[in-house]
């Protein structure tokens, strides 16, 4: 009896690295170093590039950056936290506001600061994974070490929020590789970008962040701010001192703030 083999499922970045490679190796053995065998490998190079940099890329897996833009609603991120001096500051203006947010937690915060999040799950709120780590050396991670990082802050996320179900996952500063790829295909992550970032780990002025905000925000989009900061020892303060004018920008506009989820199921 023949036996059958189990078909292998190759993620969106292994096609992709398979595709470009044969044709890169393919234009060089017939034309070796002709003008068109450059341009190959030069359009190549522009498809890793745009996959590994550019947050919204779904060139290596499938990546949301906005919800649908019909409703009037929008998504209020935070990442980073929690962060015991900003992110209690957020939930107050959020919850005087009666509008909802998403927390994209790094994971050893997390695990320092688990009321906070508690806190936040109990007031309707939603926390997604933002890694453990944060290191700006992930996009160099293996596979296996994508793996635990991505599993070890899901574990904890799941143990507060009481759900089994995989939370959305934000790489860290967006960047994604074939690793993180093959680890958010095996999964089934649902991996979130965004589409308007508010620019407050630059800026200083808070008035300055909330017009930043308010003067491009569409329905659909998906804010990105920060509550936290990836170095132990270090705040980020601004979009908690912006966010009072940025909700009353929304109401204003007609525009409710609702998690990233509520956002996907309009």
């Amino acid at each position: 009896m023949r036996s059958i083999e189990t078909p292998v499922s190759l993620c969106r970045a292994d096609k992709v690295l398979l595709a470009g490679g044969a044709a890169v190796l393919g234009s060089s053995a017939l034309l070796t170093a002709t003008p068109l065998a450059l341009g190959a490998s030069a359009a190549f190079l522009a498809v890793l590039t745009d996959g590994i940099f550019r947050p919204s890329s779904s060139v290596f897996y499938p990546t949301i950056s906005h919800g649908p833009r019909a409703g009037r609603r929008v998504a209020l991120t935070f990442d980073d936290g929690p962060d015991p001096e900003v992110t209690p500051s957020i939930l107050d203006t959020l919850e005087a506001a009666d509008a909802r947010a998403t927390f994209f937690v790094i994971g050893r915060h997390l695990e320092q600061h688990r009321h906070i999040a508690a806190r936040a799950l109990r007031e309707g709120h939603e926390l997604g994974n933002h890694s453990w780590m944060h290191s700006y050396l992930q996009n160099f991670y293996r596979t296996d070490q994508q793996q635990s990082d991505v599993e070890r802050s899901t574990r904890l996320i799941q143990e507060l929020s009481g759900s089994d179900a995989e939370p959305l996952y934000r790489p860290p500063v967006g960047l994604k590789s074939p690793p993180l790829a093959r680890v958010a295909h095996a999964r089934n992550l649902k991996v979130i970008a965004w589409s308007l970032h508010s620019r407050d780990t630059l800026a200083r002025d808070a008035n300055a962040t909330a017009a930043r905000v308010l003067s491009r925000i569409t329905p659909g989009d998906i804010v990105l701010m920060h509550d936290g900061h990836e170095r132990d020892g270090k705040h980020r303060r601004l979009a908690a001192a912006a966010l009072p004018l940025i909700l009353s920008g929304l109401r204003e506009r007609g525009l409710a703030s609702v998690t990233v989820s509520e956002l996907l199921r309009t």
